[in-house]
């Protein structure tokens, strides 16, 4: 799951090198990751995974996200 979500997350952040992310990553304060980019990620997420998000949820971490997915799919 972990490097599915490096392909998305280096979509949506291209200059980011993904390298070095592991699931304790921070989003906002490691990647760089705005309001902006948070929308664009659970717009991707959702094409790759064939799902929508029916609520809010905070993502902090990239462990967080892969935790998410893993519990939906």
């Amino acid at each position: 799951m972990l490097e599915k979500l490096k392909e998305i997350l280096g979509k949506v952040l291209p200059e980011v090198d993904m390298s070095a992310v592991t699931e304790q990553t921070r989003l906002v304060e490691e990647l760089g990751f705005d309001s902006l980019a948070m929308m664009m990620m659970a717009m991707e997420l959702e094409q790759a995974f064939n799902f929508q998000f029916t609520e809010f949820v905070r993502f902090e971490t990239v462990g967080d996200v892969c935790g998410y997915l893993e519990s939906r799919i």
